[in-house]
């Protein structure tokens, strides 16, 4: 018997829907399968069961539940109550999700962007000229971001100027939520985004938690707009880009306007020149000066697990929510 043939075995004997570690437990119980030859049983058991949804095999369905991801047999579906499996796990999310901040997410997308080869920036509204005046927040992005197309020495003095340079750079809004979960919150997030996004190449709205629901309004806004859609994950490293974003002319006149009020921005506008135009025998420590000033990223998957549990944040590991 073949691990595929073993695993629709005990799906086919077992009415329910169940975890990967529930699965191996099965087949083990049951002896149908000879582990001499595999190192890691688990591991094979989760790659196959993923196998078959990836390939959309239609004997074989997943819910996510509170465990995990939890599969059964297509067949059954009607007989299983489903509903309750997912409710666990909503209650379950939404309760941890309550204790994260929004902030706490930051670092993610620092990683994410900085694996993407982009080097980002928190921009603190609250460190802004007239930072009470909660229109403020229809201004600044939430982080900021650039990538260096064509890193070279560039014979100009300012960055007006090397924006000619087609190939040199990309600047990019972030507006980060925690949720997204209605189409009212969508929508107030989405404009959001348009609005602090005016200035740059390309806007993005990111979000942790995003309804499928969505899905189809979140795409015809995006199509309009122009505005792209990053859904982050506690393992920054599998965020995903829903919808890609349009390119579109760096706005001066309003990079201006948030240089005068957030003296971040401004620092960051300037690093940004300074990289571009360093002479070639300063560059490296010009770099190496940037990318101190830019956020913090994770540098090893151990230290993404610590941050995630001391803040709370859902992550997912070998299959289950921790």
């Amino acid at each position: 018997m073949t691990i595929k043939e073993a695993i629709l075995k005990v799906l086919e004997d077992n009415v329910g829907s169940y975890t990967y570690l529930e699965v191996l437990k099965m087949i083990d119980d049951k002896n149908y399968y000879n582990w001499e030859n595999a190192k890691t049983p688990s591991d094979t058991i989760g790659a196959q069961l993923g196998h078959f949804i990836r390939q959309s095999d239609s004997r074989v369905k997943r819910v996510k539940g509170k465990k995990g991801f939890e599969y059964y047999l297509s067949k059954y579906e009607s007989e299983l109550n489903l509903s309750a499996v997912v409710e666990k796990e909503s209650l379950s999310k939404k309760a941890v999700a309550k204790k994260y901040q929004e902030r706490d997410l930051h670092k993610l997308l620092s990683s994410y962007l900085k694996s993407q080869n982009i080097y980002s920036k928190t921009i603190f509204h609250e460190k802004s000229a007239n930072s009470k005046d909660d229109h403020q927040k229809w201004v600044h992005p939430d982080m900021l971001g650039i990538n260096f197309l064509n890193l070279k020495n560039q014979a100009s003095n300012s960055l007006l100027k090397v924006i000619n340079k087609s190939d040199a750079f990309n600047l990019i809004s972030y507006e980060l939520k925690r949720e997204i979960k209605s189409d009212y919150e969508l929508k107030k997030c989405f404009f959001q985004a348009v609005s602090n996004s005016s200035w740059a190449n390309y806007g993005y709205l990111v979000a942790f938690e995003i309804s499928k629901n969505l899905m189809d309004e979140m795409e015809r806004l995006n199509q309009s707009f122009g505005i792209g859609v990053i859904e982050l994950s506690g393992n920054p490293y599998e965020s995903k880009v829903l919808f890609q974003p349009k390119f579109k002319e760096l706005d001066f006149k309003t990079l201006d306007k948030l240089c005068e009020i957030n003296f971040e921005f401004e620092k960051f506008i300037k690093q940004t020149k300074t990289m571009l135009t360093a002479p070639e025998e300063y560059l490296k420590a010009t770099k190496k000066e940037f990318e101190s000033f830019c956020d913090d990223y994770f540098k090893t998957d151990s230290e993404v697990e610590k941050y995630c549990k001391e803040k709370n944040i859902p992550i997912e590991q070998e299959g289950k929510i921790v």
